[in-house]
């Protein structure tokens, strides 16, 4: 019941009513007091932020650059109303991500997780389904009995406080940083074949670097799509969603056995900023499967 109060109240609360930062899962020492409450004013701070979101100047930036994208902030309030609508609760629901490695991907992944309390990691480098359908399997099996799933996937880009897509400001970091890293490295990799300045590499598949050559390799098709267009860098994402896409619907597919009371598929585009503004989302897809795995129907428009 209590869990189930918390989340009335992240649909309900203004941002005035969680001026104080959550429960750290690991608390961090300290033998100082004065330390310690700086690291607490600075938490309260970022907490401050992310309720509050971002400057109208930026919010519009950012929306005129991706059409569709919303705040983290609202969109984990509007997906937790919609499915608790299907009967989806802390209590009973298990969230399975498959976003990058990148620790900007965590920001998303952490704001379902305070809501529902775990998360059962599917994903790998630009956000590829990489542990494929033995780990759908695995994952199905820690659902709470009678429970429900929600699956986010996603590839992420970086946009600067300037509107520069591909890059991001990170916290202590001077540099403007490229983002995603694994996705442009693909993308640069796909060029130099597309203008025949490169060869395809055979060792692509070499167990030390292996997800980052299943990325180049899944890539592959899109090279005169990223080509012709007028934005490399913001087609890029939507690119490696359409190819995500497919894999992760044909997981679930495979492994549509082990839904129990039902599964939720959120898909889009992770759109990362700097330390100081919230991140948005692009939603896509927004699908409900039943407990046999048909698809019920789409609640994007609940988004």
């Amino acid at each position: 019941m209590m869990m189930r109060a918390c989340v009335l109240l992240a649909l309900v609360a203004t941002s005035e009513a969680f001026q104080s930062p959550p429960q750290l899962r690991h608390q961090p020492k300290s033998s100082s007091t004065s330390t310690t409450t700086s690291l607490d004013a600075k938490l309260v701070s970022k907490v401050k932020n992310l309720l509050t979101g971002s400057s109208s100047d930026f919010d519009r930036l950012v929306k005129k650059k991706f059409p569709g994208a919303i705040s983290n902030t609202k969109l984990t309030k509007r997906v937790v109303a919609a499915l608790e609508s299907k009967g989806f609760t802390p209590e009973n629901t298990l969230v399975a991500t498959s976003l990058c490695a990148d620790e900007l991907a965590r920001v998303l992944e952490d704001n379902f997780v305070q809501i529902y309390g775990q998360n059962f990691n599917l994903g790998g480098l630009s956000g590829f389904p990489f542990a494929g359908n033995t780990g759908f399997g695995a994952m199905s099996a820690h659902v709470p009995d009678d429970g429900f799933c929600l699956t986010i996937h996603g590839p992420h880009v970086g946009i600067t406080k300037d509107g520069v897509i591909g890059k991001v400001e990170r916290s202590g970091i001077a540099l403007v940083d490229s983002c995603c890293g694994s996705a442009i490295a693909a993308s640069n990799y796909l060029q130099g074949i597309t203008d025949g300045s490169a060869n395809i590499n055979p060792r692509i598949q070499q167990f030390s670097d292996f997800q980052q050559g299943a990325v180049q390799e899944l890539i592959l098709p899109f090279g005169k799509r990223l080509s012709d267009a007028d934005d490399r860098m913001k087609e890029l994402p939507y690119a490696l969603y359409d190819s995500q896409d497919v894999l992760v619907r044909d997981i679930i597919e495979s492994g549509k056995g082990g839904i129990k009371k039902g599964l939720a598929l959120l898909g889009g585009i992770q759109i990362n900023t700097g330390p100081d503004t919230d991140d948005y989302f692009h939603p896509l897809r927004f699908d409900y499967y039943d407990s046999d795995g048909n698809l019920v129907g789409s609640m994007l428009s609940k988004l």
